[in-house]
């Protein structure tokens, strides 16, 4: 049975997170020289939780065993964030599997190639997607048989079948969809 990544990512943070130490407890040794100099001096920055938060352990891991090779994933992701952050339209585009189909405004809309998918940015790739795919830290990626999924569903990332036995695959943006 598989085990969920909530539910790893909960236990690791709960296993990674240092004890609180307890006020109450008297001391058991002599201050460390370089506390008692400089007393008032601030503490040395810990490692913060987001970036324990932001480890891609676990979702490659889960990418591994429900699609296949992480790294594949992985590149398309990265390069699809880039794209977005940059508004490169044609770059997004040639990460599209075609016919790309969608809604938008209550339509239906069908595209045939990376050529239209360009010309049709605007209306497909709107803030509230655009902003989805950049915000997205890839720890907290969903992954399951559909796909990887970003925010709450604007953007999916599937590989695509390129043989009857599903062992080539091509990964590509599957589906980019307002969620409101």
């Amino acid at each position: 049975m598989k085990t969920p990544i909530a539910a790893v990512a909960v236990l690791w943070l709960a296993a990674c997170t240092p004890a609180a130490p307890d006020p109450a407890a008297p001391s058991t040794g002599a201050a460390p020289a370089a506390a008692t100099q400089d007393a008032d001096a601030a503490p040395a920055p810990a490692s913060s939780v987001a970036e324990a938060v932001d480890d891609p352990r676990a979702v490659n891991q889960a990418i591994d065993e429900v699609l296949g090779d992480h790294a594949r994933y992985e590149a398309v992701i990265r390069q699809l964030q880039k794209a977005v952050v940059a508004n490169d339209a044609a770059a997004v585009a040639a990460l599209v599997d075609y016919p790309f189909a969608t809604v938008r405004d209550g339509q239906p809309m069908k595209l045939a190639d990376a050529d239209a998918f360009v010309r049709e940015y605007d209306r497909i790739m709107t803030p509230a997607i655009a902003e989805a795919i950049k915000r997205q830290k890839y720890s907290q990626l969903m992954v399951n048989y559909k796909g990887v999924m970003f925010g709450n569903g604007e953007a999916w990332v599937n590989g695509i079948c390129k043989d009857d036995a599903c062992k080539d695959v091509d990964v590509r943006v599957v589906a980019l969809q307002p969620t409101s």
